[in-house]
């Protein structure tokens, strides 16, 4: 499958996007992440994220000694129905396969519909139970979300406030007796690569629609980690060292993540 990628644009990386490409790439050999034959469905929001995991992706899989496929995978909320027209344009001049669509779930989980949970808790349950489903008609053998290691951190805390749990992220976690892996390439890169990586890359980010993207319990945890080491980058990189260091050794809970 083409996908647009020369020799040249290839040696031309920045150090952002160098360090993208080897910090994902040391992750996936570490955890043996893809194997030969692997369908990955790219999951696309738009964000940043999203468009370096699928830049990490198509770079990476030139070096790979097996072949794999990439399909992008895109789930419009439905905030602004016609905004991932740039990733239709992009995916067809890149000529990737791309299952696009338009739902409702973004206005629903800010209905009077949505009565228990919070929006971004019923819109984000939706939207991963859809690319659940998507992964089962494409026959993928592989999910790939963009979560990065400020992810990981944010989660972290989330779950230890709000759920009384210590748990983060994982890499790489088997779903439904191992019909196909969830994984997070970006797990152990920063946001800030991320960040520098995606402008040098120009990619058609868009932004985010929602009503709650800056009042969700994520955007205030990380509101708060960021006055805790706010000018003490030596206490940022021991957290999220500890914290990647720490995930990487604890083993994937099989429960929940192995029914239907």
């Amino acid at each position: 499958m083409p996908d647009g990628v020369g020799s040249r644009q290839r040696k031309n990386l920045s150090f952002a996007q160098k360090k993208c490409l080897s910090k994902a790439g040391k992750l996936m050999l570490d955890t043996r992440m893809l194997r030969p034959g692997a369908r990955i469905g790219v999951a696309v929001s738009g964000g940043m994220d999203s468009w370096v995991l699928l830049q990490v992706l198509r770079l990476h899989r030139r070096k790979l000694p097996f072949d794999v496929q990439l399909m992008l995978l895109h789930v419009n909320p439905g905030f602004l129905p016609a905004n991932h027209a740039p990733l239709v344009d992009w995916a067809r001049e890149a000529g990737f396969a791309l299952h696009a669509e338009v739902s409702d779930m973004g206005p629903k989980a800010h209905s009077t519909e949505n009565r228990k949970n919070s929006p971004c808790f019923f819109c984000s349950w939706r939207r991963r139970k859809h690319l659940f489903q998507l992964v089962k008609k494409y026959k993928l053998t592989h999910l790939a979300l963009g979560h990065t290691a400020d992810d990981l951190v944010q989660t972290f805390f989330l779950n230890l406030f709000y759920q009384g749990r210590v748990e983060g992220l994982y890499a790489s976690e088997p779903f439904f007796q191992g019909q196909f892996d969830l994984i997070r390439p970006l797990l152990h890169v920063e946001k800030r690569l991320v960040q520098k990586a995606v402008r040098e890359w120009e990619l058609p980010v868009w932004s985010n629609p929602c009503p709650s993207a800056e009042t969700s319990k994520r955007s205030e945890v990380d509101e708060w980690l960021q006055s805790v080491w706010a000018g003490n980058a030596r206490m940022r990189k021991s957290v999220f060292s500890a914290l990647k260091r720490w995930q990487q050794s604890t083993p994937v809970p099989s429960l929940g993540r192995s029914k239907k």
